[in-house]
């Protein structure tokens, strides 16, 4: 018996109920978040349908990419990018959702191997301003969305962003707000624009009702962890 089987249905239940209660369309897409989990745990959710997975570090993610080389696994990196990484990410991943500065968009452009489809970007927006978080600032987002557009070997696709985990919810759903905003502003400016990332598993159902497109969920499906969020 898989052991994820009820998680994950259960999370699919919730995020359908969530697009309902928004009056939005299906589509939300679910990441799963897999830092720390085992490959035997994303073969597990693999079995049940969930194609995409997200990482907050390289070298554990290719590790896992080594044990998982068949499964048609779309890898995703979502925790903060170190330039010196920029090399490994741009040819181990499918997505960097965590661009947010010039340098690492010239790097990860520079390294995504010939012949490959272009990489596809997000730009992480630090929308509340947090000292402890990465991402830039709503200021800075046009000015290096611009510079991802211009290199033709990434794939400008939208904004990513982690809230502060603020108690009051009501402040919470307005960064999600400002966030969906900013993403419509992009959007006028640049084609190809279609992914929101923001939400996670105590706060999804708000994040769609403000216009999230995809999810990032590792609580609800995998668990508690020792330590982080999800």
């Amino acid at each position: 018996m898989n052991p994820y089987r009820q998680a994950f249905v259960d999370v699919l239940h919730s995020l359908e109920n969530a697009e309902l209660a928004a009056g939005r369309p299906r589509g939300v897409r679910l990441l799963a978040v897999s830092k720390t989990q085992p490959a035997e745990a994303l073969a597990a959710l693999v079995a049940l349908g969930q194609q995409a997975f997200g990482e907050n570090y390289v070298q554990e993610a290719q590790a896992k990419q080594a044990a998982l080389a068949d499964a048609g696994i779309e890898w995703h990196l979502i925790g903060h990018l170190q330039s010196n990484k920029a090399r490994e990410a741009a040819i181990a991943f499918d997505w960097v959702q965590t661009v947010d500065r010039i340098k690492l968009v010239e790097a990860l452009a520079r390294h995504r191997p010939p012949g490959r489809t272009p990489l596809n970007v997000l730009v992480q927006v630090n929308i509340d301003d947090e000292a402890s978080k990465h991402g830039c600032r709503p200021d800075d987002v046009m000015p290096l969305a611009r510079a991802i557009a211009l290199q033709p070997t990434l794939a400008l696709r939208g904004l990513m962003a982690i809230p502060a985990p603020d108690p009051d919810m009501a402040r919470r759903r307005q960064a999600f707000a400002r966030m969906k905003a900013l993403f419509d502003h992009l959007g006028a400016e640049h084609a190809g624009i279609d992914t929101l990332s923001m939400g996670m598993s105590e706060d999804f159902a708000l994040a769609i009702a403000e216009g999230a497109t995809m999810v990032r969920v590792g609580t609800a499906l995998f668990g508690l962890r020792n330590a982080g969020r999800s």
